[in-house]
């Protein structure tokens, strides 16, 4: 099988349970991004793979997709040893081999409201024993692993098994014994932010800052010159958002939304970015400095 083959099988497998969509990443061998293009249909994929295989051979980049459905819950299993793989094999419907002895598998749950989506992936990733920051994205089956540790004799990404079509429910994935409970609910641990008068109307008509003219606004970054520093942009717009009053989770919601970082990244970067911004706009409202 080719390599063109394995990355067809790996979208279809995808598509079977619902994908549509495709989020495509270039990364260099340091993790650095190099190329990106959001919302790729299958069609798409399929005609600029082939083309993009050579270049990324050439230059040591990773190919790496983030899938996206409206119809099933898609979860990401990731760092997963042969015992782990064994325990949710029957549940998945691709599993992947990344790297010698690192595995991940994937999981495709319906009937999941999505209010509940983000927990219940946290969950399953927890009972399963994989990664909890795993980002929901992955290379391209067929392709080859580049990152430093492995040189000089990298990895190829190699599909172990796929079963089209699989889509699990959570009752099938909990009698498992892959799902953890829930955790207790605790008080919130960020005061309440008070919002300032001159932003009153703002919050009652419910509009969002701004976040070009964060963008615009943003330093240029050391990694990528000419371009802004995408990271410092997004942090300064949920600073903002968030002094306008809304909450740390309608924040991180619409940052994904907005930045093309936040969507490469996933949800743990958003969580992270508008938790950290309010934890400094909650500093700044005590008159409390950084030393």
């Amino acid at each position: 099988m080719t390599e063109q083959d394995e990355a067809f099988r790996m979208l279809d497998a995808f598509a079977s349970v619902g994908a549509t969509h495709f989020d495509l990443t270039h990364l260099d061998i340091d993790g650095q991004k190099r190329g990106f293009r959001p919302q790729q249909t299958i069609g798409q994929l399929k005609n600029s793979l082939p083309k993009l295989f050579p270049g990324a051979t050439q230059r040591q980049n990773n190919i790496i997709v983030r899938p996206y459905s409206d119809k099933t819950l898609i979860v990401q299993l990731d760092d997963l040893d042969e015992s782990g793989l064994s325990r949710v094999g029957e549940a998945a419907f691709l599993t992947l081999q990344t790297s010698p002895g690192n595995h991940q598998a994937w999981v495709a749950v319906s009937g999941i409201d999505p209010q509940d989506a983000k927990d219940f992936a946290r969950r399953l990733r927890k009972g399963s024993g994989a990664d909890a920051t795993a980002s929901g994205a992955t290379r391209i089956a067929g392709t080859t692993n580049y990152k430093r540790k492995y040189e000089p004799d990298f990895p190829r990404v190699a599909i172990l098994n796929t079963a089209p079509g699989r889509v699990v429910s959570a009752a099938q994935l909990d009698s498992l014994g892959l799902v953890a409970e829930p955790e207790p609910v605790r008080p919130a641990t960020v005061t309440p932010l008070r919002v300032s008068r001159r932003h009153e109307n703002a919050v009652r008509a419910r509009r969002w800052p701004d976040y070009q003219r964060c963008l615009d606004g943003a330093p240029e970054s050391k990694s990528r010159p000419g371009k802004p520093r995408e990271s410092l942009a997004d942090f300064t717009w949920c600073k903002i958002a968030l002094d306008w009053g809304f909450s740390i989770e309608e924040t991180a919601t619409k940052l994904m939304e907005l930045s093309s970082k936040a969507r490469e990244n996933g949800e743990r970067y958003a969580n992270l970015t508008a938790s950290n911004a309010a934890a400094a706009v909650e500093r700044k409202g005590r008159g409390l400095g950084k030393g």
